[in-house]
């Protein structure tokens, strides 16, 4: 027989058992859906942590007084995430950066570089005007002149704060810009000047920020800036790091900054010759890379699901090539009778086993999109399609067809066709 009659049979008889077919391609699916949604998910929260990343500058590295850690799923420690950890001496650890510290590094810092200060507020605090206000999710950041363009943000309205504005320490403030929308709607421009509440202080408006996104792990845009002078005088600061900021003109240059910014910083932290460094320099995207590499310890678990329903699926697709053989016994006795070889009985039976298999993989790999985007739609990403998965899927479900059905084809073609003509 000729390769298109073979497939010609094998898709009728497919087509001829759809309960028995459909239960098989339905396990099959189910692997396939299990592991390529899995990973398009994925896939988006990579693009989502790219792009929410991004904003904050390849060129720029912040300094902490300790090592950042990243805690997911019920505060679970995953890792910590400077590129700079290094053993902590007792008598140094976790003391904190103060407002002199922080102050001293930007007066004697001399690379050619950006440096800003900034403090944490306080967090989940109320915004409202006089007719509305938002709900208890917002972040106020205390911070210098030079924040905004160390961190990516652009103003889209007013000004940004000044040296007297810091120094002074006056309640003045600037929006993100979903805040600014909440308050006054599309005419956020209506928000200069105005006076405002932010935890139950009045502050005046003088600027508002450009959108600059969000995704499901960073809203950069529920915040209100005020100086961190301004912070220091309404709320109470002890135990409370400074953050120092650090952007560079030319990436090229990262590696310098950084041992420059090593060097200034160790006197002003009374560190000794022979003690480690009691701070910790993160670069902008260590935080991002975390995240990924967590992400991709639940690829790895998604493969492990796909590849046990897989094997399950193979099992069952042996256990129905078998039951086919022994139902269409008579008929491979007639084939055989009237010159059927051996190789073309057998390559019918495997041709029918991929055929299905492949069904299978078509229905799970649609499925999984499906499921792997809508993850993606509540991340704000666009579609995610992970061809290489895809590949290797289709490249996966051959590979089960052709194994569960190699041994039934064989037992197929191995039949005497006069014991076959016989069978009942």
């Amino acid at each position: 027989m000729k390769t298109v009659d073979l497939l010609s049979i094998a898709f009728r008889t497919v087509k001829s058992n759809k309960l028995r077919t459909g239960i098989t391609v339905t396990i099959i699916a189910l692997g396939i859906t299990a592991l390529i949604g899995i990973i398009t998910a994925i896939d988006a929260m990579n693009q989502s942590l790219t792009e929410s990343f991004s904003t904050m500058g390849a060129n720029s590295f912040s300094i902490h007084y300790r090592d950042q850690e990243i805690h997911i799923g019920g505060g679970r420690q995953v890792k910590k995430t400077s590129r700079d950890a290094l053993k902590e001496k007792k008598s140094n650890s976790n003391k904190i950066i103060t407002y002199q510290e922080a102050k001293l590094f930007k007066e004697r810092y001399s690379f050619p570089a950006l440096v800003s200060i900034s403090i944490t507020g306080p967090q989940s605090v109320v915004v409202n005007n006089e007719k509305v206000k938002t709900n208890p999710n917002i972040s106020m950041t205390g911070v210098d002149e030079n924040y905004l363009q160390q961190s990516g943000y652009t103003l889209s309205e007013g000004r940004n704060f000044n040296k007297i504005d810091v120094q002074s320490g006056r309640s003045i403030c600037i929006l993100g810009n979903s805040v600014a929308q909440k308050l006054y709607g599309d005419n956020i421009q209506r928000a200069i000047d105005k006076i405002i509440n932010v935890a139950g202080i009045k502050y005046r408006v003088i600027g508002i920020l450009k959108d600059k996104g969000s995704s499901a792990f960073l809203n950069a845009d529920n915040i209100v800036l005020t100086s961190y002078n301004n912070i220091r005088r309404l709320f109470s600061t002890e135990g409370t790091t400074y953050n120092i900021g650090v952007m560079v003109n030319d990436i090229k240059d990262m590696d310098a900054a950084i041992s420059e910014a090593k060097g200034t910083f160790r006197p002003i932290r009374k560190v000794a010759i022979d003690e480690e460094n009691n701070f910790y320099i993160d670069k902008s995207d260590s935080i991002a890379e975390v995240f990924m590499s967590s992400l991709g310890a639940i690829t790895t678990a998604a493969a492990f699901i796909g590849l046990i329903t897989l094997i399950g699926a193979a099992i069952g697709l042996m256990n129905i090539m078998l039951v086919a053989v022994n139902e269409r016994t008579r008929e491979i006795g007639l084939i055989k009778a009237i010159g059927g070889t051996k190789k073309s009985i057998r390559t019918q039976f495997l041709f029918e086993s991929v055929l299905i298999s492949l069904i299978g993989a078509l229905f799970g790999i649609i499925l999984g999109v499906l499921v792997g985007n809508i993850v993606g739609l509540f991340l704000h990403t666009g579609v995610v399609v992970p061809w290489g998965w895809v590949v290797l899927g289709i490249i996966v479900c051959s590979a089960v067809g052709l194994f569960a059905g190699l041994y039934p084809a064989i037992k197929a073609a191995r039949l005497d066709p006069i014991v076959a003509l016989r069978y009942e």
